[in-house]
Parts: structure tokens; sequence; C-alpha cells
């Protein structure tokens, strides 16, 4: 199993990199977390001739999570796309995905299936796990078992024993670090990275990658690395992440 973060940033597109998107490579599918503009990559990997099943997580609508949707044309999922968000999904995608913004699901060169989670969840080939976030607005965390390994994803929230319950043992925790050490808010909750490591140490999880860097707090790598710094005071094996980042797991 390879992970390949295409997009690390949060809000906006910066020199360190392109907003939101990680790639889930396994024997049998490709999983696709989240549709910022690192979306545009991902074609440096899928090629139309590996037939995958390819499967979209969307988090939430905040633009920097879904704004890589405008891409889809230039992509040929052979055997479809699958795009599992939270509640409200299909109008949304129906919104968003269609003219004037784009084009629409009718005018993509494959075709194209809507899943609402955790209600549809037991509809997917794989086991997923889906719980609400703390954020401004209704934002889904996920939890797959596949292959043997857990991986988890936690992008926008604050603290919450949610994020905990999703992160439990997992062999990779990906979570959201848009904040600078010490920084909080209660009206626009996001993690620092004290607090993402907190929500590793106690899920138990092997390792603990960040991403999700707001591009207005992190403005350079030094930043993000000095981040990974104070999470490592708390959980070791936290390491930050960077665009076109590959590790195997």
């Amino acid at each position: 199993m390879k992970v390949v973060f295409l997009g690390t940033n949060g809000w906006y597109d910066t020199q360190t990199g392109n907003t939101i998107c990680v790639l889930i490579r396994t024997t049998d599918y490709e999983i696709i977390l989240d549709a910022g503009n690192g979306l545009y990559k991902l074609d440096r990997y899928i090629h139309e001739g590996n037939g995958k099943p390819a499967y979209l997580f969307l988090s939430h609508f905040h633009l920097d999570h879904i704004i890589g949707l405008h891409t889809l044309n230039k992509f040929n999922f052979r055997q479809g796309l699958n795009i599992c968000g939270p509640t409200g999904t299909r109008d949304t995608l129906q919104i968003f995905i269609n003219d004037p913004f784009t084009a629409s699901v009718s005018q993509l060169p494959f075709s194209v299936n809507t899943y609402e989670l955790p209600k549809e969840s037991n509809n997917l080939p794989f086991t997923v796990e889906a719980e609400e976030l703390n954020h401004q607005s209704l934002t889904l965390g996920y939890r797959f078992e596949i292959e043997g390994k857990v991986i988890s994803y936690c992008p926008d929230t604050g603290f919450c024993e949610n994020a905990i319950h999703l992160a439990r043992s997992a062999d990779l925790l990906i979570a959201e670090c848009a904040y600078k050490s010490g920084q909080s808010s209660e009206s626009w909750p996001h993690l620092n990275p004290e607090t993402a490591a907190t929500i590793a140490r106690d899920a138990g999880a092997r390792s603990l990658a960040l991403i999700h860097f707001d591009a207005e707090i992190y403005k350079t790598l030094a930043e993000r690395k000095e981040a990974e710094g104070v999470a490592r005071k708390i959980f070791k094996n936290t390491f930050m992440t960077a665009d076109d980042m590959e590790i195997d797991l």
C-alpha cells in the first residue's frame, strides 16, 4: 500500500503546495481523500490502463477541499468514480459539478456514483467508518480498514472524542495541523501540533502525518518542520507532509 500526498495546504495554494488531497493506492482500489487543487496531479499515479475502481471521500464542502473537482474531466476512470461524503453530498455535487461552474457530471468521460455516509457505508466494498468532527460546518473524518492496515483521516476539526475514536490503533493517522503551536479558535476549530499529537497518543496510533497547514499561517516548509518538532514531544512518530511525498505502509 502506498500513500501519496498530492496537496498539503489548507485554504489556498502557495509555493509550499496545493490544497489538500491524498491518494491511497491499494492492490484493488484507488482511494482519494478530499479534492483540493492537489487532485489535478492524480493522473501522475492513476493511469487509464490500470482500471482499478476509484473512491473519492469528501470530508466537507469548504472550497479548499472540493475546488479540484473542476479538473475531473481530464481523467478517465475506467470503472467509474465513486464519490462519498456527508449528508447532502448529492445535492451539493449537483450544484457544484455543473454549469456554470464546471463540466456537468453527464459530460464527464466516466460514470459517477454517489454515497452519503455514514448511512450508506455498508454499500462500499471495504470497511469504512465515518464520524462527525468538530468544525464550523458538517465535516466527516474517516477510518479505513483495508489490506490488514488501518488508516484514519481527520481533516478540519478541533480536538474531539470522535477523532480519537477514528484513530484508535491506526497504522497511520493523517490529521490536520492548520494552527501553529498554542493557537486555537472556538469559532473556527482546527488542530495545532499539540492537539494533533495528543489525539495520536491517546488513540494509540502508530504514526501521525500532519497535513492541511493553513497557507496564511504556515508560509514555509521550515515552519511545518517546527510544528513537527513540537508534536514529536508528545507523540514521537510524527512527520510533516509536503506535496508529492510518498510513503509505503
